[in-house]
């Protein structure tokens, strides 16, 4: 059974910095692309940053140069690590790892990030 499991979160003043974990159980974490999504109230949900299998990333322009995506293929987990965070960060933060090629998905339960202005 696969399993993410999101932690990190919390309430960070404007300017400030979090680090999200996404740890994975039942995959190999390495071999899956990764995406961290947010979903703030009342919004769609959006990606924020994908890194491949082969550790390609991209971010969305919003967060670009504020957000790093990393993995640690030992330990089988994910981070995002977010910086000079602004108040339209403030979301519930999912991770989300995708067999690359195929349709299938896994998603975290998600982790709330809020940040006061």
């Amino acid at each position: 059974q696969v399993h993410l499991v999101e932690s990190g979160g919390g309430l960070v003043q404007a300017g400030g910095s979090l680090t999200l974990s996404c740890v994975a159980s039942g995959i190999d974490l390495g071999a899956h692309h990764m995406g961290w999504y947010r979903q703030a109230p009342g919004k769609q949900r959006e990606l924020v940053a994908f890194i491949s299998s082969g550790k390609v990333t991209n971010y969305a322009s919003s967060v670009r140069g504020r957000f790093t995506i990393s993995r640690d293929n030992a330990k089988n987990t994910g981070y995002l690590n977010m910086n000079s965070l602004e108040s339209d960060d403030t979301a519930t933060y999912y991770c989300n790892a995708a067999v690359p090629g195929d349709v299938t998905n896994y998603w975290g339960q998600g982790t709330l990030v809020t940040v006061s202005s």
